[in-house]
């Protein structure tokens, strides 16, 4: 079957072998899949990434970044037939899931695999009891946006939020969008959201977010006082003094570029919580004194519970989350290398799908 196989550091369209699915697992058609930020970055750096699995005690499993990769991870799919014991689900069926594959003796990253392919190929093997159908009138298009948008999901769901929380979302790429996604389906706000990409603050804005900044023009910290929040420890003790109730400030860090969180410990308000969902694949620096003087919270988050995506479907197939902003472009399995290159410009598009009959 056709793929787009990671060889040496490039993307390369070529027929693999296929293989056929075992106890448990079933064969699907791929119908459209994501790609990913983590994709690009995995281009060129996945055995950067495989040591800082390993180092976190994550695993990396048996992942050789010199072996031969099929990505794609944020796929929606046709089953095509089950292996031995997976008949729950009938041929034609569609299906999204987690990307993960299970055994009694492995466990496999769908799309960062030596040996399952992912969602850049013609067909898969997922594991059955994994897939959810997709919910009758929900387009194959925005039913394969649900993985990345459950990450955002998680970030919100990890986040001390109440009624009177007021949010800021630093970075508007697909990561973003997600979470503002998330904070309005939970019926939070105000959300304000920074960006320096005019096309991303307003897919933001399409999105939801009450007040959109430009960076370039404005600071991304310079609208908490609009909504009562206290910047100073002084201030804060005014408010608590006088009786005025004001919100806990969230800070959700969606870039993951060096430098980023430091500049978010010196601009937030005191006792600000800090949700880091931007993935900074380099080295940084932040000063802890800073964060200490404002008794700043720092959450680190990644992915998502099995619960957290049966709900991203649910809302995305309940018409409650916005998606028209997010797709920006189509391509088959020939221009996967090119689409590549063309979201390193934020401007070109938000999320292409690849479509692998096309």
């Amino acid at each position: 079957m056709r793929a787009v196989v990671r060889r040496a550091g490039k993307l390369i369209c070529d027929d693999i072998d296929e293989l056929d699915p075992g106890p448990g697992q079933v064969r699907v058609k791929t119908l459209l899949c994501g790609i990913c930020g983590s994709d690009l970055h995995a281009l060129h750096h996945l055995d950067h990434m495989v040591e800082m699995g390993r180092r976190s005690g994550g695993g990396g499993g048996d992942l050789d970044p010199a072996g031969d990769i099929v990505f794609g991870h944020e796929f929606c799919a046709e089953v095509l037939e089950g292996g031995p014991g997976a008949t729950r689900l009938k041929p034609g069926t569609r299906v999204v899931s987690m990307p993960v594959n299970m055994s009694p003796t492995r466990f496999d990253a769908v799309g960062y695999s030596n040996v399952y392919p992912g969602g850049f190929a013609e067909r898969m093997i997922l594991t059955e009891m994994l897939l959810l159908e997709v919910p009758n009138g929900l387009s194959t298009e925005h039913a394969a946006l649900t993985e990345p948008m459950a990450v955002g999901e998680h970030a919100v769901a990890s986040a001390a939020l109440d009624k009177t929380s007021v949010a800021l979302v630093i970075g508007c790429g697909p990561v973003g969008l997600a979470v503002i996604a998330a904070l309005k389906v939970r019926g939070h706000g105000p959300v304000i959201a920074a960006d320096f990409s005019p096309r991303r603050r307003a897919a933001a804005e399409a999105m939801g977010a009450d007040v959109v900044i430009d960076p370039k023009e404005t600071g991304p910290h310079s609208k908490w006082a609009d909504f009562g929040v206290p910047m100073t420890s002084e201030a804060m003790r005014a408010a608590l003094f006088s009786g005025a109730q004001s919100g806990r400030p969230v800070v959700f860090e969606c870039v993951g570029a060096p430098g980023v969180l430091q500049s978010v410990i010196e601009g937030c308000p005191t006792k600000a919580q800090i949700i880091v969902a931007g993935v900074c694949m380099e080295p940084d620096r932040i000063e802890p004194s800073l964060a200490i003087n404002k008794q700043l919270d720092l959450r680190f988050v990644l992915g998502y519970a099995p619960d957290e995506f049966a709900q991203t479907l649910h809302n995305i197939a309940e018409g409650k989350i916005n998606l028209e902003p997010m797709v920006t472009g189509t391509v088959g399995l020939d221009g996967v290398a090119q689409a590549f290159v063309g979201l390193g410009n934020p401007e070109s598009n938000v999320k292409i799908l690849v479509d692998p009959s096309r």
